[in-house]
């Protein structure tokens, strides 16, 4: 992690600021030293919506820093710092540079106050919980920490159809689907199980083979209608992109060709979940960042 990320997780967030452009700066370090996949996304933007992203996701990979890097007491009053900070920069008295680029990016493009709130809720059900037991429980858990994420995005991008508001939210769970699957294996050494419960028996595959990384048909059958899921919330996400403003779309439409085809790849290879971290490479992921900018540029020439 890098030392501008571990220097963010304690007041004043992000640390002083001169002005709102020395608060994007920072911003912008953080998101770079953390973002992966999302940084290229975020620079087919025009520079003011690309730095108000910045700032959104610093505010986001803050929260999960604090979850991730502190325990105990020290989490929970980190996290509570956390609320207060954004109370303050609410009130037009942001402290520290995160905040500072968080007030002035809310008050430019009227970013409620509780999707915010909803991102640290997120991360408190992370910490407090280990197993859903339905799917449901894990689609509310989705939204908290990656739907609310795309519904602070949107209001940024500029939309004028209230049905991209739904679309966000099924984009957003598509992509985090994706990440749980992905990640089964990690999860699984830590003693998280993401996968709903329902879905393991459905299979008839338990929990502690997941546990103990056992590969199997079963396994396998089970990631596939997990992958299905995923799909069809990719599906009804996609139409999203032509409600946007038109130099707003290829941001989206890359984190979900990126997401897309990570769940592919992992789908050719039969979720090999369990001895790797199924990625597709950066020069992948810059040639869709080119070929989608082009694409949202091209019909405003002329």
């Amino acid at each position: 992690m890098s030392t501008a990320t571990n220097q963010s997780i304690r007041p004043p967030f992000g640390g002083p600021a001169s002005d709102a452009a020395d608060a994007y700066s920072t911003c912008q370090v953080i998101t770079k030293a953390g973002a992966k996949n999302f940084y290229y996304a975020f620079l087919t933007l025009p520079k003011e919506k690309r730095q108000a992203i910045y700032a959104a996701y610093a505010f986001c990979r803050i929260t999960d820093d604090i979850s991730d890097d502190l325990v105990g007491e020290e989490r929970e009053s980190g996290l509570a710092d956390l609320r207060k900070a954004l109370d303050s920069a609410y009130s037009n008295s942001p402290d520290g540079a995160v905040f500072i680029a968080l007030e002035d990016a809310a008050n430019q493009y009227q970013i409620p106050k509780s999707y915010f709130e909803d991102v640290i809720t997120g991360v408190e059900m992370d910490i407090s919980k280990n197993r859903y037991e339905t799917f449901e429980e894990l689609r509310e858990y989705c939204y908290h920490v990656a739907s609310v994420v795309g519904l602070i995005c949107v209001e940024v991008f500029g939309y004028s159809d209230d049905r991209a508001v739904e679309s966000a939210i099924d984009l957003g769970i598509a992509m985090q689907l994706t990440n749980i699957m992905r990640d089964v294996g990690e999860d699984a050494e830590r003693g998280r199980i993401y996968l709903p419960l329902e879905d393991l028996r459905k299979f008839e595959y338990t929990e502690e083979q997941l546990l103990a990384g056992e590969w199997n048909e079963n396994f396998h059958e089970l990631m596939k209608f997990e992958a299905e899921r995923a799909r069809n919330y990719f599906f009804r996400g996609t139409y999203l992109f032509n409600l946007l403003d038109r130099r707003s779309r290829a941001c989206p439409e890359t984190l979900a060709s990126v997401y897309s085809k990570i769940l592919g790849k992992m789908e050719r290879e039969k979720f090999p979940v369990f001895e790797k971290r199924v990625g597709i490479s950066k020069f992948s992921k810059i040639a869709m960042v080119a070929r989608l900018w082009i694409k949202s540029r091209v019909p405003l020439l002329g």
